[in-house]
């Protein structure tokens, strides 16, 4: 008796069958394929249209705006200080700019400076005056300098740039130029707060970020009452507070008070806090310092 087929055996047959020619049309199919390194990409061109009349002048328009806002800040941060409208939040303008716009002094003060140096040259520079600054930093330079010779340099500056914006390191060495040619006039004033750079000035180490009032006004040079005396210092190695009139009258009188209470024969401990007070970057003293300050007078009286 013959046995009967074996369905079982058909099956394995057939799957292997199929199996192959899987594997077989696999292969077809990655032989087939094109090489990468010679594939054609399809790009879909985009149609980029002009702009139109209103459109670029909108364009212009908000470009101004962009290139103006240190401008723009500058002269409210200027309205703010003079007309103290910080007042009723805050006593002094320095406190006001750090809490409300994360200012230090230095930066409200950079902006305030930028801004009048940018007033000149756009009332001025004609017809430069679609090449102005476009940041603080490019107007850094010129702020010690008369509105003319400003104004110089910055048609310099263009000129150097290929009538474009000129980088802030263009204007620094126009303006070095210019000094070097003629010498730049003391512009400060008795009275006046400024605040001591050391450099590369030997003789002024130990005073770096000390400030000093002006109390004689030279041809290149000013003499600035400090904490513990008075030092000729060179107008390079000064740089004003820009207090209001009456800060610089609040500054004379720790001044001489600091002055009488001084001396080299003082404990350490008090010599570095009336040092301390002598590197204040505000117009005051607080309620502590003015304690410490008084007990120290009533010591000394004694």
């Amino acid at each position: 008796m013959s046995k009967p087929p074996s369905n079982r055996k058909k099956a394995t047959s057939a799957a292997s069958t199929d199996s192959t020619s899987a594997a077989n049309s696999a292969n077809e199919d990655i032989s087939q394929q094109v090489d990468p390194g010679s594939a054609t990409i399809t790009v879909t061109a985009v149609e980029v249209t002009e702009l139109t009349q209103e459109e670029q002048s909108d364009r212009l328009h908000l470009e101004r705006k962009v290139e103006r806002a240190f401008f723009e800040a500058g002269k409210a941060l200027t309205e703010l200080r003079d007309r103290r409208l910080y007042r009723s939040t805050h006593k002094t303008f320095e406190d006001y700019c750090r809490d409300r716009f994360g200012h230090s002094r230095r930066q409200s003060y950079l902006l305030m400076d930028a801004a009048v140096v940018f007033d000149n040259l756009m009332e001025k520079c004609d017809p430069m005056d679609h090449i102005l600054p476009t940041n603080e930093r490019q107007v850094r330079p010129m702020t010690k300098l008369e509105p003319h010779q400003q104004q110089e340099v910055w048609v310099k500056a263009v000129e150097q740039s290929g009538g474009k914006v000129p980088p802030a390191r263009i204007v620094k060495n126009v303006v070095q130029q210019i000094m070097e040619r003629t010498q730049v006039p003391n512009t400060y004033q008795l009275g006046e707060v400024c605040q001591i750079l050391v450099k590369d000035n030997p003789e002024l180490r130990g005073k770096g970020g000390c400030w000093g009032i002006v109390s004689a006004v030279n041809n290149f040079s000013c003499t600035v009452k400090t904490w513990d005396g008075e030092y000729a210092v060179a107008l390079q190695h000064l740089k004003s507070y820009n207090y209001l009139p009456v800060e610089c009258q609040q500054m004379q009188v720790i001044c001489d008070r600091i002055n009488q209470v001084y001396s080299s024969e003082l404990e350490e401990s008090v010599q570095k806090f009336l040092e301390s007070l002598g590197r204040l970057k505000r117009a005051y003293l607080t309620a502590l310092e003015e304690k410490l300050l008084s007990l120290l007078e009533a010591e000394i009286a004694n």
